[in-house]
């Protein structure tokens, strides 16, 4: 649990507890958190809280010198941590910003979208179907795997292949990640719910809606820069589009929303699609 927060654990070899696995960093407070879970009924909720609402944990990530000179690995919990997302709450993630993820529980396992091509196996005649509807949404706990050929953007943020039990997965950043959450359909598909939000939610202005987006994205409001910026993109993404409508009502496609049947109206709503995309490829919305 605490490894899942705080991005490593007590036992930085989480797979071996066992004598040549490492020894407790903080073994008191790793004594302490186990009577706390034992008294508490074995509770996973009352553990969770407790060590959510702890000033360890909502100490800020940023780092000064001096902690950096004394706790350079933040072995000792100097600042609070800093890690990307897991592959599966990224997706989910980007999916309820743009106000698309599916609260469906239960049921059988679904096939989102994913680049054409990926189940050219020639030894079986399965093929991938997309979903379509509430299915098309659900959480990445529901999406159909299959060893042979795992999901790839789940695979790419570095999800196990299942092939084997794992406890710890390494992290990873590659310039490849990047390529998922600007290209891939789940993530255009977000991006164009979180364009329909901006426009239908966001206020009269570009100002105030970009504001609105940033704000649904990184959970804060945007300084005057940042919104400046914002506005300054969609401004010369709507530019781009008024003279190349078709590419627009293209993106308005693949990000599946409803042209609004006039030139101006769908080049405004593919303006907000690209910088719906840019604010789901921010760092501070893939790290938590």
């Amino acid at each position: 649990v605490w490894a899942r927060l705080f991005g490593r654990g007590f036992v930085l070899t989480e797979g071996d507890f066992g004598i040549q696995g490492m020894a407790p960093t903080h073994l008191g407070l790793l004594d302490w958190l186990a009577v706390e879970y034992r008294e508490n009924g074995w509770s996973q909720k009352k553990l969770l809280k407790t060590i959510l609402m702890s000033a360890t944990y909502r100490q800020s990530a940023v780092v000064n010198q001096d902690a950096l000179k004394v706790d350079g690995k933040n072995e000792l919990l100097a600042y609070a941590p800093r890690f990307r997302l897991e592959g599966e709450i990224v997706r989910d993630q980007a999916l309820a910003i743009g106000g698309r993820l599916s609260g469906k529980m239960y049921g059988a396992s679904v096939m989102p979208p994913q680049p054409a091509g990926i189940w050219r196996i020639t030894y079986s005649r399965l093929k991938w179907k997309a979903a379509v509807g509430e299915d098309r949404y659900r959480r990445g706990l529901y999406t159909y795997w299959r060893r042979t050929s795992p999901y790839p953007s789940m695979l790419i943020f570095d999800g196990g292949t299942r092939e084997t039990c794992v406890v710890r997965r390494v992290r990873t950043n590659t310039p490849l990640q990047a390529m998922v959450t600007m290209n891939d359909p789940v993530f255009l598909e977000a991006a164009g719910g979180l364009a329909e939000r901006m426009m239908k939610e966001g206020g009269g202005t570009v100002g105030e809606r970009v504001g609105y987006g940033l704000r649904l994205a990184v959970t804060r409001k945007g300084d005057k820069d940042e919104v400046a910026r914002l506005v300054s993109l969609m401004e010369k993404a709507r530019g781009y589009y008024a003279k190349k409508v078709g590419e627009a009502r293209e993106l308005l496609k693949v990000a599946r929303i409803k042209g609004r049947g006039n030139d101006e109206a769908d080049t405004e709503l593919a303006g907000y699609v690209i910088v719906g995309n840019v604010l789901l490829n921010l760092d501070e919305v893939l790290m938590k």
